[in-house]
């Protein structure tokens, strides 16, 4: 189907991300260019991860810096795209009967605008976000990403934001380009080989993939979001890897582009 747009993961990384030109950033502005344009973004960012499942509806939603020990740059940074308030009334439709709350204070947050200020940098694209329920097993985000999956063909970007690794207790700070750990490179390579062969169900049952993946997915919130992307999957789609490498020895900066 010509007019279904793709639906992209994006591994988002350090936030200093977003002020830098390197080869990450290169690649997120690359696929903006290439992708057709969105009439809005859905954004699945795993900052936005606590009990219950809300979608902003601001027209005008804020940039929040929610980290700290930034330098000030960091946090002068805005990304001023609207909100969308019908495409958040149609993601409660899809989703029904599921409770979609409506939330008019988070905003973007920096695993959305971190990218997206690469990506579509004039913010001229409406963007809404939708919350990751914490109280939720990774079978039901699966689940809530094949739901959503009718928005790609109404215009509509789905895009998940996270890092398929993400362990900062070993994260060499300051030393990003350090050789990454031997476990990582492994799980890495096995995810990718489980999404080419549509092996969803060892993806969402990660725990049952061994010692690299408890070390990879110490808590689920940066991985989830993938798990929203896989889901609005369509058999038919094409994968590509956009986006590679592992930063600071345990941080995946991996992109998919399905479609």
């Amino acid at each position: 189907m010509a007019s279904r747009l793709p639906a992209v993961f994006l591994g988002h990384g350090n936030p200093m991300h977003a002020l830098a030109r390197n080869d990450y950033t290169e690649a997120w502005r690359r696929l903006g260019e290439e992708m057709p344009r969105p009439r809005a973004i859905l954004a699945i960012s795993a900052h936005w991860y606590g009990a219950g499942t809300a979608v902003t509806v601001a027209a005008a939603p804020r940039t929040i810096h929610d980290f700290g020990g930034f330098p000030r740059e960091l946090y002068q940074v805005q990304y001023p795209a609207p909100g969308d308030p019908t495409l958040a009334g149609r993601v409660q439709q899809l989703l029904a009967p599921l409770a979609v709350d409506s939330d008019d204070s988070w905003g973007l947050d920096h695993g959305t605008w971190s990218v997206l200020c690469h990506v579509y940098p004039n913010a001229d694209i409406p963007v809404v976000q939708l919350s990751i329920d914490a109280t939720k097993g990774a079978d039901q985000h699966f689940e809530i990403g094949r739901m959503l999956a009718p928005l790609r063909a109404e215009g509509v970007l789905i895009l998940g934001s996270g890092n398929v690794i993400h362990n900062l207790r070993m994260y060499a700070w300051g030393r990003l380009s350090q050789e990454p750990y031997d476990w990582a490179v492994r799980f890495e390579n096995k995810a990718m080989d489980l999404i080419r062969a549509s092996d969803h169900a060892a993806l969402i049952h990660y725990e049952a993939l061994g010692q690299d993946a408890a070390l990879s997915i110490p808590t689920p919130d940066h991985y989830l979001p993938l798990l929203y992307v896989l889901g609005a999957r369509h058999a038919d789609d094409a994968i590509r890897f956009p986006v590679s490498g592992i930063e600071g020895k345990a941080l995946s900066m991996l992109g998919l582009k399905v479609g």
